[in-house]
């Protein structure tokens, strides 16, 4: 099941669990579509960037999205 992270780990913005602009690599790491474009892979591990799946909102009552925010600002100077 994937996390659905609310956030760019690299700028911060709002990705909400409908986003059409959620980018994530097989380790789930969440970035933005302009972030993604920037950088061109996960600055994690290297992998590629895909658009996040949109969960059916009927599923939310069964699987919430995730409330944690992952941000490295570090990730803004690359």
């Amino acid at each position: 099941m994937l996390d659905l992270r609310p956030s760019c780990e690299r700028c911060d913005v709002d990705l909400p669990p409908d986003s059409a602009d959620a980018r994530i690599c097989t380790y789930e790491c969440t970035f933005c579509a302009r972030c993604a474009a920037e950088m061109g892979a996960c600055p994690n591990c290297g992998g590629n960037l895909v658009p996040r799946p949109i969960r059916p909102p009927a599923m939310f009552e069964l699987n919430r999205a995730s409330t944690k925010r992952v941000f490295n600002a570090d990730l803004l100077k690359r």
